[in-house]
């Protein structure tokens, strides 16, 4: 045991602490096979409840494997990170300590998209493109690129504690996890679930390349709805409006569409007549189409298929032709009509819509606000577009939905479920073709001289014109490979299963006989302890040890994510595991809120709202971060996180719920360092008199002593127990009971919230103070201090997997760690709180069996010190000792308060609690034990309170007569919304009540 500096440092301690825990391989993922018997080198030490080897623990060797949302390579931590990734190490350190070989895999995305447009960028500064280097060397660009920029969200997420196996990092583009990809491509298209064919994608005109509806985001625009005029060709001189958003697109109009049933339009299908389309000039014909929406517009709709995907729908039921007028970077390709030409798309709209106007068509252009796509990377909007692109039919759809429905998966919130399930019944097949270099380049070869486009679905399985294969045709020079890559989620969604070396094995034979409950995989088939999934290795271990691994870490025991890519990769990666491993990839999904401002906006750098976590950890500490967010963090629901900055510096001032949190870890540490601080000197005191009679000074290291827990079980004493013993006990059992609830349900911000209650109102508040008296009886001191060891030990124990490090160094300076075989630091994560049943248990074989009328009259004395305090309070006798107050209760109760007088009145601050049989004008307060009054007249200066309560008075009055007034008021009362006039008339009932009880303080001050 050694002593508690004075002062908290977190960051001495965290950069400490975080070292020593990577150096003894703390974090590293190992089967049981792998870890040595308990009494040779490398055994784990006890565990929390004094068992000798880990085998006894609750989760001995049950595996426990979490793998960690890769973040893009070139991304840095952000808030949302912060929550995230906290909750994700609250689950592996907490499985840690219940004995479980515990896994949480790290690793990065390529994010195709995003690191392309970046490393372009920086192409551009030098004044070239992709184009100017080739393919191969702008990859080798690109990874130049990674290299350096990439992957600092990993080194900042060991500030935050994260305690991932750092030795099995995973990028995306690693050779083993890239021959994953390509190998699951390969395996579909054989099964005929991947196709390619000429569909409308979403394109992005900057990205060049197509995009899913998921990477879509609909944002509301405010810009023109133009009404023009079509002539009918057939009779000249009359005409039909159109209503449309985009009139840069005429020139691919192939059609005009009415609905069926419109009488307005009948004749224009019954005579078979066309609209003349303006620019350039051609006689396209009148179709009739259910789509069409009478009530929008003027009900006539003009046709453009390869521009819109219901107008492509509708040219496909009505054979129009279909004409491409926009290049891919979203440039109008119309050479006819010069005007336009090489235009870019939105100052072609306006050139067009003054074409229409020199032409007399244009009828009006209004103002019109719609939802318009927008590429979610480059941030503008999309175009529908027709293009070749690969399709995947999604596999395993139903036993997807099974796999939710029937609770194999959990999510929490269970609301999620709902969403996850409407996707599933609307599927559509996904595009996982993107026009990059960046990424992985789908394995199809094509026979050199070949025309692609002429390709028809017998061709693209006849093995002589398309090649399908990871490795490639043995002769590649007769062959040209795909140039597009796949889609960057079409790698992600394997992650569960390829970060553990899987490239196309299907599941390991034992798999299943080992979930059912049979012996793990044999000790010849385990890989050597942390040589598995090394960055750029995955999949290069001998295939014995890959099953090995598969067998042993899927399907994963959790997944924490945002509910924003429950599309993009939730749902895919439980189709992915279904297919490829026969089982779900995750027990359990918890959907982390979003982190939005105190204003509640989204925090994004582009509003400048989202702070530097990095700056949040200087200044508060990491622990005081994890706490404090989860403090503020219901399950599931967006997060408002509200911080001042200095306007001139830019600094972090303040931050609320940070500081509630450091509030927190400084309190644990001053308690902690108060108890040290008092057996020091009880232990001091007794050496120096035993040596020489004298008394001296001597430091805590002086006199160390054994603070495991069976020595904590031994020095209690049964028989010296009163109420407040066994109710902070009672207290510590009921929270370690919630602590453990909670936590299986995912209630992160409920598990701090019981932890705090229970350390700061029912430890430090009430026994710290109560125990004042005891600490001063040499017969009471000792147990009295081993129950306070009990407390903080089990409490450090459960506070553990949210605050880490400053556990950690508690833990160790309390004298709490035992010993290990080999000499080495035991840690607190070897040790578990246990099960509030386990503990109980442990109390009884000590002698100790709890009260249940002690602790419910503790709580009932509680309430009544609460109760007391706030009337002092309200009154502005917080600080006051000599306050009297009388109390009206039945003759049980009075008794109990009679017993407790002294304790109730240091507690309270009072110098007299008499009981009385009626008490009339004083204030009252209603408690567990009676009735409290406050006798004003003798604690406070009458004629000053007086004057101060009939200045509130006056208040009311006026506020009572405004609230009069605005009720008579008919115009009020008929014309305002419901909710408000209700709310007034509260107000006005609530002044009244409270001028009612004001008037009868003043009575009663005489």
């Amino acid at each position: 045991m050694s002593e508690i500096a004075k002062a908290y440092e977190p960051q001495d301690v965290e950069t400490k602490w975080y070292a020593a825990w990577e150096q003894a391989g703390c974090f590293k993922g190992v089967l049981p096979e792998q870890v040595a018997p308990a009494g040779t080198e490398g055994a784990q030490p006890p565990t929390a409840l004094g068992a000798p080897t880990p085998e006894l623990k609750s989760g001995a060797g049950e595996p426990f494997s979490i793998c960690i949302p890769p973040p893009n390579v070139t991304g840095v931590l952000h808030m949302g990170h912060i929550l995230n990734n906290t909750v994700q190490d609250i689950l592996t350190r907490r499985a840690r300590q219940q004995g479980k070989a515990a896994v949480w895999v790290p690793g990065t995305d390529h994010a195709g998209i995003a690191t392309q447009a970046r490393v372009e960028k920086e192409l551009r500064k030098e004044g070239k493109t992709r184009h100017d280097f080739g393919r191969e060397q702008f990859v080798e660009k690109a990874c130049e690129w990674r290299d350096e920029h990439g992957g600092i969200i990993l080194k900042q997420l060991k500030k935050l504690g994260a305690s991932c196996d750092w030795d099995r990092t995973v990028h995306t583009l690693d050779p083993g996890y890239s021959r994953a990809v390509l190998t699951a491509f390969v395996e579909l298209y054989h099964k005929g679930m991947i196709y390619r064919g000429k569909r409308m994608v979403n394109w992005c005109p900057v990205s060049l390349t197509a995009l899913s509806d998921e990477e879509v985001i609909m944002k509301p625009q405010s810009g023109k709805l133009y009404k023009m005029r079509y002539e009918i060709a057939e009779r000249p001189g009359e005409f039909v409006e159109i209503s449309t958003t985009r009139p840069e697109t005429i020139m691919g109009d192939t059609g005009v569409a009415v609905h069926p049933d419109d009488e307005r339009y009948k004749h224009l299908i019954e005579e078979g007549l066309h609209a003349v389309r303006p620019f350039p000039e051609a006689k396209i014909p009148f179709v009739a189409d259910e789509h069409i929406d009478m009530e929008f517009g003027t009900g006539v709709l003009k046709v453009t298929p390869a521009h819109d995907r219901a107008d492509w729908d509708i040219g496909q039921r009505h054979g129009l032709e279909v004409i491409d007028v926009l290049t891919p970077d979203g440039k109008i390709n119309c050479p006819e009509m010069p005007e336009l030409h090489g235009k870019d798309r939105f100052e072609a709209r306006k050139l067009a819509a003054k074409l229409l106007e020199e032409k007399g068509l244009l009828v009006e252009a209004e103002n019109y606000s719609n939802n318009v796509g927008f590429s979610e990377r480059a941030d503008v909007p999309i175009e529908p577009r027709l293009s070749d692109q690969w399709w995947l039919k999604y596999p395993k759809v139903e036993e997807a939905k099974e796999a939710v429905r029937s609770g194999k998966i959990k999510f929490y919130p269970e609301r999620w479920e709902k969403v996850y399930l409407h996707w599933l019944d609307n599927i559509q097949d996904w595009c996982i073709s993107r026009q990059l270099w960046w990424g992985h380049r789908i394995p199809v070869w094509y026979k050199k001289g070949i025309d692609r486009a002429a390709l028809t679905d017998a061709d693209l399985q006849d093995e002589t014109k398309v090649f399908v294969s990871v490795d490639g045709p043995a002769d590649p020079e007769n062959w040209e490979q795909e140039e597009d890559v796949l889609d960057t989620w079409a790698s992600s969604w394997l992650w569960p299963f390829a970060t553990f070396g899987w490239a196309g094995q299907g599941p390991a034979p034992s798999m299943l006989t080992h979930r059912e409950g049979a012996e793990p995989p044999t000790a010849l088939d385990a890989p050597t302890p942390g040589g598995v999934a090394t960055s750029g290795s995955v999949g290069a271990a001998a295939p014995q040890s890959q099953q090995a691994e598969l067998a042993f870490w899927y399907p994963t025991a959790a997944l924490a994510t945002g509910p924003d890519i429950i599309f993009f990769w939730v749902a895919r990666m439980i189709m992915a595991g279904l297919e490829f491993m026969g089982d779900v990839p995750f027990k359990t999904v918890y959907f982390n809120g979003i982190i939005r401002d105190g204003k509640g906006r989204k925090m994004s750098k582009s509003l400048g709202n989202s702070p530097d976590p990095l700056e949040l950890i200087e200044k508060f500490g990491a622990d005081s971060m994890r706490l404090g967010m989860l403090m503020i963090a219901p399950k599931g629901q967006d997060v408002l996180f509200d911080f001042k900055t200095d306007p001139q510096t830019g600094e972090i001032t303040e931050c609320a719920a940070l500081q509630q949190g450091r509030n927190f870890c400084n309190k644990l540490w001053n308690a902690c360092r108060f108890r040290q601080m008092s057996d020091s000197r009880k232990d001091a005191k007794a050496q120096s008199e035993n040596e020489s009679g004298e008394s001296n000074s001597l430091s805590v290291s002086a006199a160390p002593r054994e603070n495991t827990l069976v020595s904590i079980l031994q020095r209690l004493e049964p028989e010296k127990f009163d109420a407040d013993d066994h109710a902070i006990l009672g207290s510590l059992v009921a929270a370690l009971d919630s602590f453990d609830s909670n936590l299986g349900k995912y209630e992160f911000n409920l598990v701090t919230k019981v932890l705090y209650d229970f350390f700061w109102g029912d430890f430090c508040d009430w026994y710290l103070e109560v125990s004042k008296a005891k600490m001063q009886d040499e017969a009471l001191r000792g147990n009295c201090l081993a129950i306070q060891d009990l407390c903080l030990r089990q409490l450090l124990l459960m506070l553990y997997p949210i605050t880490p490090f400053i556990t950690e160094q508690l833990w160790q300076d309390m004298g709490f760690a035992g010993g290990t075989a080999d000499g080495g630091t035991d840690f607190i994560h070897h040790y578990d709180a246990g099960t509030s049943a386990a503990l109980k248990a442990q109390l009884a074989e000590a002698g100790v069996k709890l009260d249940a009328a002690a602790i419910e009259e503790v709580d009932a004395l509680r309430d009544f010190v609460s109760k007391a305090r706030a009337m002092k309070a309200q009154y502005n006798l917080a600080n006051k000792k000599d306050v009297t107050f009388f109390i009206v209760a039945d003759e049980g109760n009075l008794a109990v308060v009679d017993s407790h007088g002294e304790k109730l009145k240091r507690l309270v601050g009072a110098q007299g609690i008499e009981p009385r049989d009626d008490v009339q004008d004083a204030p009252a307060s209603v408690t567990a034990l009676g009735t409290l009054y406050l006798d004003l007249a003798s604690s406070v200066d009458t004629e000053a309170e007086k004057k101060r309560l009939s200045k509130e008075l006056a208040k009311l009055e006026g506020a009572i007569k405004g609230g009069e007034s605005k009720l008579a008021n008919e115009k009020y009362t008929s014309k305002a919304p419901p909710h408000l006039v209700e709310e007034t008339r509260q107000m006005l009932a609530d002044n009244k009540a409270k001028r009612d009880e004001l008037q009868r303080l003043i009575n009663s001050l005489g």
